[in-house]
């Protein structure tokens, strides 16, 4: 008789010993009882006769994981401070089939500029780097330009773009130029979609596997590339267990698979231009101008800007008109001055708690009472009113009974066909006008758009949360960036800090060297920060975990506890939360802090993106 350590997938528990008569290699993937029910397992290793009594393996598969997943698994798990049972349950794994090496070869050839060529060269020569180029600047021929090179060479690329920007035109372009080589990979596709996907994938047919950060973990074979597009995007973090970064998970898949990686954006993150050598891609294909218009505001559909949807409707012309995610919290601003009332321990917006008439901050927990007046000019004008898509689109219905218009958000597109439905009348001019959060910014690739709204841009600069100007100019640029592609455009923004955008709107380089003085010493990527959660249906059994944890962790003189308290949304599915937020030097200091004194009440964030 042989015994087995597995670990079963998806469960957050440890390891366990099963038997079986027959020989099974290391990375097996297996079916047996657990907890009265059947379960996929992978074996992890032989292991000597136990004590007590074990179950045996119903059922060997053809399914293995790979000694690099094995590796990636035991990453995931020990980095973000999960099971390995979470960490194999993104993966999926190889299985035997006949090798298919008989497409034809490419016939078309990507002709770069002088520019793009110089970059191109740039990205050869580094294992992770980073291409920082304006929208419209060309990223995608590049990208395009490094698969059919990998292809050449009998490699296979990954190419992930956010879940909610796998734009039908980016795949469009993709199908059209590589054809057989290139499928799509994200979850809303069918199960015969991810069938004859996955047939491609284990085949070798496919080359370019595009999708969401679940693209990472396929089983490919041969792969030579991996390339983060928008890499700055918040959708590339799981929200939910094992909380890892895809963008994070490429950069020690290339160190792992000895790979090349380009991380690519318009607008990226401070960490990624901090860590990684970049090369500055500028200016864009369109030879036309953007004019800035900054209204002194809070978020409204004002007479400015009805005025100028009314202008560009009368000429046959498009807008579209974008409100930040509707946030569960509100910031408290004046309107007379534009001050929001801040922590005084973190310089982040304090939100308002309506139950408990309290403002709070939601990194360190700090609370203070509502005030009456304005502390900046005494003016007694405070609101905290926001306005969401589905309000702002019956507005603009009113106003305009003759013109089409479209709700674009996540309430309304929720699958890839009603994506490609939208943008297809947007861009057939069926619709004049698209109301939406952050999906309008994301990398589509509207023709007629002359106007830009762009509303709620305070509420984004002041929320509690440490790259709240990083996000707020980076939504400007990304939604200012989809308009004025054939014509001359307006970008009409609503704020009271109309000098912080004005200065950065068009130098995001100056921008992410002014942010790095802002954040040493205090927050990524100079530290590290990790957002334990605690939930349970008692709250008091919740607090005690929290309490008893806080106290084993005050014993870490190399970690520093930053705060621990109620969670900002309190309660969530009939389960009262609390939180830790740690902070430290280095991850290996609050990995080994967080292992020492975990309780099983606790949910482990690691360099965490969400504070609400």
């Amino acid at each position: 008789m042989n015994y087995y350590t597995l670990s079963i997938i998806g469960s957050p528990l440890g390891e366990f010993s099963y038997h079986s008569q027959k020989i099974i290699a290391i990375g097996t993937r297996v079916t047996l009882e657990f907890n009265k029910g059947i379960k996929d397992a992978v074996v992890l290793g032989l292991c000597e006769k136990p004590s007590f009594q074990t179950n045996e393996i119903l059922e060997v598969t053809n399914g293995v994981y790979s000694t690099k997943q094995m590796q990636l698994a035991q990453f995931i798990s020990s980095y973000y401070i999960c099971s390995l049972g979470d960490a194999f349950s993104l993966m999926m794994p190889f299985t035997p089939i006949s090798i298919s090496e008989s497409l034809s070869s490419l016939e078309q050839n990507i002709v770069l500029s002088a520019k793009q060529e110089e970059a191109f060269a740039f990205l050869q020569q580094h294992k992770v780097s980073l291409l920082f180029g304006d929208t419209g600047s060309g990223k995608t021929e590049i990208y395009m330009k490094y698969f059919q090179r990998m292809i050449a060479e009998g490699k296979r690329s990954i190419f992930l773009m956010p879940e909610i920007s796998l734009t039908p035109q980016m795949a469009k372009r993709l199908k059209e130029h590589f054809g057989e080589y290139f499928v799509m990979w994200h979850s809303k596709l069918t199960p015969l979609q991810k069938k004859k996907a996955l047939e491609k994938i284990h085949s070798g047919e496919a080359k370019i596997i595009a999708g969401a950060r679940s693209a990472l973990f396929l089983p490919i074979r041969d792969l030579g590339l991996i390339v983060v597009d928008e890499e700055h995007d918040d959708s590339y973090k799981s929200s939910s267990r094992p909380r890892y970064n895809a963008r994070d998970i490429a950069i020690y898949m290339g160190k792992l698979y000895d790979i090349t990686v380009v991380l690519g954006s318009a607008t990226p993150s401070l960490s990624s231009y901090v860590k990684f050598p970049h090369v500055r891609l500028k200016g864009g294909h369109f030879s036309s101008n953007k004019e800035f218009i900054y209204e002194r505001s809070a978020e409204t559909l004002s007479p400015l800007i009805l005025a100028n949807l009314h202008e560009v409707l009368e000429k046959k012309e498009q807008s579209i008109v974008f409100l930040p995610t509707r946030a569960n919290f509100k910031y408290l601003i004046c309107q007379d001055c534009g001050h929001t009332i801040k922590c005084e321990f973190c310089s982040v917006g304090m939100s308002v708690h309506q139950h408990s008439r309290a403002l709070k901050c939601h990194y360190c927990n700090f609370t203070s009472a509502i005030p009456q007046v304005c502390p900046e000019c005494q003016s007694p004008q405070l609101t905290s009113s926001r306005l969401g898509t589905a309000e702002a689109v019956n507005n603009l219905r009113e106003t305009f009974p003759n013109a089409v218009i479209e709700q674009f958000d996540r309430d309304v597109i929720t699958t890839a066909n009603k994506l490609k439905k939208a943008l297809k009348r947007f861009n057939d001019k069926e619709s004049d006008i698209l109301v939406g959060t952050q999906m309008l910014s994301k990398g589509h690739d509207y023709h007629g758009v002359t106007l830009a709204v762009v509303l709620g841009m305070d509420n984004m600069l002041n929320m509690s949360d440490y790259r709240a100007r990083e996000k707020a100019l980076s939504s400007l640029i990304q939604v200012s960036g989809r308009s004025g592609r054939a014509k001359d455009a307006k970008v009409i923004v609503q704020t009271f800090n109309e000098e912080f955008f004005k200065t950065y709107i068009e130098e995001y380089e100056n921008f992410l060297e002014t942010e790095k003085e802002f954040r040493k010493e205090l927050y990524p990527p100079y530290k590290k920060l990790c957002r334990i959660l605690f939930s349970h249906k008692n709250g008091a059994k919740a607090q005690e975990a929290m309490r008893k944890m806080q106290d084993a962790l005050a014993a870490f003189s190399r970690v520093e506890i930053v705060g621990a308290g109620k969670c900002a949304i309190e309660r969530v599915a009939n389960k009262y939360r609390f939180e830790i937020l740690l902070r430290s030097d280095k991850s290996t200091d609050i990995i080994r802090a967080v292992k020492s004194t975990k309780s099983r009440l606790a949910e482990v964030d690691m360099d965490p993106i969400e504070f609400g």
